[in-house]
């Protein structure tokens, strides 16, 4: 079935894909090989993701939950349930102590990375969540939502810092900065944004498409977007 996600572990030694067919699987990056199966979602896995230490994987399923799996083995080690609907999207901190899951029940939500507990529920989307990212000092949280909005969350204590208003369609995506200091979303009004992280402010419109916008991303250097 459809594979809708591929990631490199952070050695680049062996990657994880994501499959409608409701798994994923690790697989050796030199040969080709499947080494492992993650089977346990009762739904579509839409995306999984390599702990920064690369040890563990989190997957997130369309059966509203999240998982987390021993990389080295394929065992499921915690289920992160507490979602009311599809888990579009999971990110480790940058630490990798703690995860964090957008759902289509209109949260975000903060999970211990080591025992699976839920931290905190980030609460004030309208509709969707589409993606959510830690920043990269690991302190902040930032979401896409259906609802027209990106938003900007403490991570340690689950507060909403600031509302990204301005687009006149779907966000799709938001991304932090290499540095922190910004964030790139990308909308479905055919424009991405850019805007002041600290204060939520919009800095600067990216127009020129014509169709769609589904995702934006600073180069490494932080100096351009594609």
């Amino acid at each position: 079935n459809w594979v809708r996600s591929a990631q490199f572990s952070p050695d680049g030694k062996t990657i994880v894909t994501a499959s409608w067919d409701n798994t994923a699987k690790v697989w050796d990056a030199t040969t080709g090989q499947e080494l492992h199966a993650l089977e346990g979602h009762s739904d579509e896995v839409t995306t999984a993701q390599f702990s920064p230490d690369g040890k563990t994987i989190v997957t997130a399923s369309d059966d509203n939950t999240a998982k987390v799996w021993d990389a080295n083995t394929g065992q499921e080690l915690h289920a992160l349930e507490g979602h009311s609907g599809g888990v579009i999207s999971a990110q480790f901190s940058p630490d990798g102590k703690t995860i964090v899951t957008a759902s289509g029940d209109n949260t975000a939500k903060v999970w211990d990375a080591t025992t699976g507990q839920e931290l905190h529920a980030l609460e004030g989307h309208t509709w969707d969540v589409w993606s959510a990212q830690f920043s990269p000092d690991g302190k902040t949280i930032v979401t896409a939502s259906d609802d027209k909005t990106a938003k900007v969350w403490d991570a340690t204590t689950g507060q909403e810092l600031h509302a990204l208003e301005g687009h006149s369609h779907l966000v799709r995506s938001a991304q932090f900065s290499p540095d922190g200091k910004t964030i790139v979303t990308a909308s479905w009004d055919k424009s991405a944004k850019v805007w002041d992280a600290t204060t939520g402010q919009e800095l600067y419109a990216l127009e020129g498409h014509s169709d769609w916008v589904n995702s934006a991303q600073f180069s490494p250097d932080g100096k351009t977007i594609v």
